[in-house]
């Protein structure tokens, strides 16, 4: 009897976790930004002071069920016993001691891991300007005057200075390699701050469900050398497509499966309005604005900064600014 348990178990737990496995994505597992590997380091730590409870228990479980199972005659039969001092001691103070430790852990990484935190670096940051639409992400770089659709580029082991809103339904930006998600949404603008420390073409994607093309509302966030992105910069500037008023409502159509768009030239001001025109029940004024972009978004309603639904990202570490 002894042998045929581990051959069960081995029949019913194996095809579990081998169906459970090749379903799994493991992006999280493998970051390539300083933000996603130190979420990374959050979830192990908080998985496996959490199993040093779980094993136990399954495994315990099991050996009682098998040790006192009414074929044993040999286990002790002790109808009146009803304490452990020894047992009630490590019962309580196992939890106490990993409840403890994850609040102390909790607490830092929720200041350290911020959205909102600019990360520590002596690049300059770039700037990029997203918009949720239906289904597609706009992305603007204020900075340079253009703009994509379902791509975004950037450069490798710079920071990238993000703020948010969405055009139409509530959505949610993710970037699983480069870490944290957060939500956008109609007249107010959030904050991420991210980097990538590798190149490479990492999957983007809405982890909010926002209609019937959701499922195809995702991106590629390609990290670059610092002289590629200068010069993709360039080639798209020379792109033909412009983001005006009249092609900004057509993009804000709804659609599915909307291809990559390049635009090299995007009027002043277009996230802002964007913000604003939730606020009127109106599509963007384009003829106001400059002075919006002139004002910036210290006029625009903010999200609070400690959204309770994203997942928290961070920094290397903290700079004033």
């Amino acid at each position: 009897m002894t042998g045929k348990l581990p051959a069960v178990l081995g029949r019913i737990v194996l095809p579990f976790l081998s169906l459970s496995l090749g379903a799994c994505n493991l992006e999280l597992m493998n970051p390539k930004g300083a933000v996603g590997a130190q979420e990374k380091d959050l979830i192990l730590i908080a998985l496996g002071l959490m199993l040093l409870v779980v094993i136990p228990v399954i495994v315990l479980t099991l050996v009682f069920a098998w040790r006192y199972r009414e074929k044993n005659t040999k286990a002790n039969y002790a109808p009146k016993w009803s304490h452990s001092t020894a047992i009630e001691v490590v019962v309580w103070s196992i939890p106490v001691v990993i409840v403890a430790t994850l609040g102390v852990l909790i607490w830092k990484t929720t200041h350290s891991l911020d959205p909102y935190r600019p990360l520590e670096s002596e690049v300059e940051p770039v700037k990029v300007e997203v918009v949720s639409l239906d289904w597609k992400w706009l992305f603007i770089y204020p900075d340079y005057g253009v703009a994509t659709v379902n791509q975004l580029p950037v450069p490798v082991g710079t920071p990238i200075n993000f703020r948010l809103t969405s055009g139409s339904n509530m959505n949610s930006f993710f970037i699983p390699q480069l870490g944290s998600q957060i939500y956008t949404m109609a007249g107010m603008q959030t904050k991420l701050h991210l980097i990538a420390d590798e190149a490479g073409t990492y999957a983007g994607r809405s982890a909010s469900f926002s209609g019937p093309g959701f499922s195809d509302m995702h991106f590629k966030a390609v990290a670059m050398p610092r002289e590629r992105f200068d010069a993709w910069i360039k080639q798209a500037k020379t792109v033909p497509a412009v983001l005006d008023k009249a092609t900004y409502q057509t993009l804000a159509r709804p659609s599915a499966k909307a291809p990559v768009a390049t635009y090299s030239h995007v009027t002043p001001g277009l996230f802002d309005s964007i913000v604003h025109s939730a606020m009127t029940g109106s599509m963007p004024d384009m003829t106001h604005m400059p002075e919006m972009a002139h004002h910036g978004a210290g006029d625009m309603p903010e999200m609070a900064r400690h959204d309770a639904g994203h997942m928290p990202a961070g920094s290397v570490s903290q700079r004033n600014n």
